[in-house]
């Protein structure tokens, strides 16, 4: 296969390579290697193949920043050197954004995953996977169940202990922890810990963690169902409730990799459970606040979706040059002129608009909708028991008219 430009093959070779180094390379990734005009990897990778003499590069830091002096090489053999396999939280992801496929010749090794894997006699395919070498640690939140089986990969020999200290913290302390050091080669080390009581030190990069998630009686642990307990959510008052958010949850109807724009987004609980609902999941939030924002921020970040992307800003104008939404939740501001109509104009074919009105004003702009353009109008009235002196009554809450309407 000839690459993009018409040349007689693929300038750019992707090679995985693990601790063993040359010695471990199949004869493919070998003879890429010995034919190439530059190495670029990191400084650890290329100290694993150093013997060649090959012109180097060196990745700066961000690694963004060295894309386009890559890319400046185009037309001489290039060898990209990455940890086994590129594509699993791996370089190679991040060149395919800017080097067509027919340029690339990839050679994966064995990823991390699959030796820690093998070392433990775990079943991968019944294993969370996650990169946290880049993400913060609440990122695991959502994968944190008893009996679950994770392997992580952490950035440096500091990460495992501070991984221990956040599983303790969220009541997993009886979690078992395996290091695994420099996997695949002749430093490689498998210790074992718990969360409560880690004493694994003296850790050496590259490093990943197994875990074997187990719950203490106090853990705090994410229901895999929408409606989340309200006490999870740090909030002024502006919080969707749980029932009435489960219910809007339904409605919104979110499948893997769509797209929200959760409008007036308050502390937040809309976007961050669409974003639950599946790790593929977007979501685009759009907040006045700007102490509500950083509220919402603090939330996304706590229970483990801090890709949320909120924004300062007042709808209609801050909706502008966003892309186009799969689904739209108003919450707040749907009285305000334009809001509805631009989010109706935004929306993808088959995408689903869901207003929550509270006031008589805003039921009534959602009613003329209703008229206008079809969809459901259900009224959701919510009670409570609570005491009253020394007896107990039910309190109802606001009752919501929610406006469901398909595009």
């Amino acid at each position: 296969m000839g690459g993009s430009d018409g040349t007689a093959g693929p300038w750019l070779s992707i090679i995985g390579v693990n601790e063993d180094g040359l010695d471990g390379l199949c004869p493919a990734a070998r003879a890429l290697l010995d034919a190439a005009e530059l190495v670029a990897g990191g400084r650890r990778h290329l100290d694993l193949v150093a013997a060649l003499g090959k012109p180097e590069f060196v990745w700066d830091v961000p690694f963004s920043a060295s894309i386009p002096k890559l890319l400046a090489h185009r037309g001489t053999r290039v060898v990209v050197l990455a940890s086994g396999d590129p594509f699993w939280f791996g370089a190679g992801a991040a060149l395919s954004r800017h080097v067509p496929a027919a340029d690339m010749r990839v050679v994966p090794a064995p990823s991390t995953f699959s030796l820690a894997a093998a070392r433990l006699g775990w079943r991968i395919e019944e294993t969370a996977t996650l990169g946290l070498h880049a993400r913060p640690l609440e990122a695991l939140r959502p994968h944190l169940a008893p009996g679950v089986r994770l392997i992580v990969l952490v950035r440096d020999g500091a990460a495992p202990a501070q991984l221990a200290g956040y599983l303790a913290g969220l009541g997993f302390g009886p979690s078992r922890l395996h290091v695994l050091e420099a996997l695949g080669g002749p430093r490689e080390r498998v210790r074992t810990s718990t969360a409560s009581a880690f004493d694994v030190t003296e850790i050496n990069a590259p490093v990943a963690v197994a875990i074997e998630a187990e719950a203490g009686p106090e853990a705090s642990i994410l229901p895999a169902t929408p409606g989340l307990p309200d006490e999870l959510f740090e909030n002024d008052g502006q919080l969707t409730k749980r029932e009435i958010r489960a219910l809007t949850l339904a409605s919104l109807a979110p499948h893997p990799g769509e797209l929200l724009w959760d409008i007036g987004a308050g502390a937040g609980s809309i976007g961050i459970e669409w974003l639950l609902a599946h790790p593929a999941n977007r979501a685009i939030g759009i907040e006045s606040s700007a102490d509500r924002l950083v509220r919402a921020q603090r939330n996304a970040l706590t229970l483990g979706v801090p890709q949320f992307d909120l924004r300062l800003g007042e709808a209609p104008a801050a909706l502008a040059g966003l892309p186009a939404p799969d689904a739209v939740f108003i919450g707040g501001g749907a009285n305000d002129a334009g809001v509805i109509e631009a989010a109706w104009a935004a929306l993808r074919p088959g995408g689903r608009l869901v207003v929550n009105a509270v006031t008589l004003e805003t039921e009534a702009k959602a009613m003329a909708w209703q008229a206008r353009v079809g969809g459901a109008l259900t009224r959701i009235a919510i009670e409570r028991a609570g005491p009253v002196g020394s007896f107990t009554a039910w309190r109802p809450a606001l009752p919501v008219v929610q406006w469901v309407a398909r595009r």
